[in-house]
């Protein structure tokens, strides 16, 4: 597949999630994004949650998905990079199909009392995603930094590096009044990161 179609892929599923995870905020009453989590715009009993995973989160998913997958042809054949790429791959793009087909309780029943399958599936493929994918974009980074590919590189690095930090944040500060902003910016890295991959795949040539 052409380099541009590659990077229109990476970025309309950056934009599509970032627009459905705004407009989420905006269609419950209420709702405080500093305080709350992304997931309880779509929670099980929102009136717009399912229109937001159908037409949001599922399609964001798998366009990351396959971003993902067919960006390999564009970086050196580096076995950090491969393994960064699947990383990326499955436990953000897979992940956040998963978590939409897979919705929290009502509220996301933080205190877990009595939760539901699905709670249980939500809550241990989020957990999968922020333990694993900072680290993905830090891996691809030493792969490209082994090739002499600087720039992409470095911004791996960095927001690899920023995104398991704030995840550190959150994971202790999981009853804070800011729990909700700090997520927000866990998932800015993941989303800026795929749009600077999408704008390094765009000025390349498949490598093989």
């Amino acid at each position: 597949m052409k380099n541009k179609h590659v990077f229109f892929i990476g970025i309309l599923g950056a934009f599509l999630f970032f627009i459905t995870s705004l407009i989420g905020g905006f269609l419950i009453d209420g709702y405080d994004i500093n305080k709350q989590f992304i997931s309880e715009t779509y929670a099980v009993d929102t009136k717009y949650g399912f229109i937001l995973r159908i037409f949001g989160y599922i399609p964001s998913g798998i366009l990351f998905t396959i971003f993902c997958f067919l960006s390999l042809d564009y970086f050196k054949n580096s076995r950090w990079t491969k393994i960064g790429f699947y990383g990326v791959g499955i436990f953000y793009g897979l992940a956040t199909i998963v978590v939409a087909i897979f919705p929290c309780d009502s509220g996301c029943n933080k205190e877990l009392i009595n939760p539901s399958t699905s709670q249980l599936i939500h809550n241990l493929t989020g957990l999968l995603t922020y333990a694993i994918v900072p680290l993905s974009i830090v891996l691809i980074g030493f792969g490209e930094k082994r090739f002499g590919s600087n720039s992409f590189a470095m911004q791996s690095f960095a927001l690899g590096g920023m995104a398991l930090l704030f995840i550190i944040v959150l994971f202790i500060s999981v009853d804070s009044d800011y729990v909700g902003l700090i997520q927000r910016i866990v998932e800015l890295t993941f989303v800026l990161w795929i749009m600077l991959c999408a704008l390094t795949v765009k000025n390349k040539k498949a490598s093989r």
